[in-house]
């Protein structure tokens, strides 16, 4: 079985699972950090031709992260095309089965049934802060409706401002960020890298939380340690 990735955490959750088979992977593939595959370009620009050279079986993308013109592209080329989708975690862990099978993996892995078990176990939460997530800025852009980074916080006891907004990531300006009523905001490290010198500054009258935007934005063997990891930087945001 030869693969290629154009997604990181599926990049992550293949090579963990059926170590071997990937032959290409995007740029932005980082885990696990020695991976030995051909490096095929970004999400949003993958090398169809350096694709196509490599004859995959299967190449995994996801119908957010990856544009509908290059995969294409790549039907045309001769390649079998697998397309997830993933706008919570119930989906993810769907989207993840469904994946490894397609790469040929025989059985379910062991670290799948942990995360799933791990996100089923979460207690109710009893506090609900109300939060802003920015995910860019220059211009500024926050989580709204039906992600998967909001399903994530959600589970976690983090109600978003912009859960009801009418686009998925909107663009919205930093004065009615400030404004909005906020408890919290929430900076992960990707896919801008807010830091604690990049970021919390914009908000000086709110509690900024610093967290790992693998652990928020991956579906894959991260979403293993994700609550454990990105709860313990939510509550230390909040003392």
């Amino acid at each position: 079985m030869r693969v290629v990735s154009l997604v990181p955490s599926l990049t992550e959750a293949v090579a963990r699972s059926a170590p071997g088979v990937l032959v290409g992977v995007t740029d932005w593939c980082t885990h696990p950090p020695a991976l030995d595959a051909v490096r095929v370009g970004g999400t949003k620009n993958p090398r169809v031709d350096l694709i196509a050279s490599l004859e995959p079986d299967l190449v995994i993308a996801n119908e957010e992260e990856n544009r509908a013109p290059d995969l294409q592209a790549l039907r045309a080329a001769g390649a079998g095309v697998l397309v997830t989708e993933v706008r919570d975690v119930p989906q993810a862990f769907r989207e993840l089965a469904r994946v490894l099978e397609a790469c040929g993996v025989p059985a379910r892995p062991r670290w799948l049934d942990e995360a799933e078990e791990t996100w089923a176990a979460l207690p109710v939460p009893m506090d609900r802060p109300r939060a802003v997530v920015p995910i860019w800025r220059r211009p500024w852009m926050v989580l709204g409706r039906d992600t998967f980074a909001g399903d994530v916080l959600a589970r976690l006891g983090v109600a978003l401002v912009h859960a009801d907004h009418p686009d998925r990531y909107p663009r919205v300006p930093l004065e009615e960020l400030r404004d909005c009523g906020a408890d919290l905001v929430v900076l992960p490290d990707e896919p801008y890298r807010f830091t604690a010198d990049d970021g919390p500054e914009a908000f000086p009258a709110l509690p900024c939380a610093l967290v790992s935007g693998r652990h928020l934005t991956w579906y894959g063997p991260s979403l293993c340690e994700a609550p454990r990891v990105l709860g313990r930087a939510l509550r230390a945001a909040r003392r």
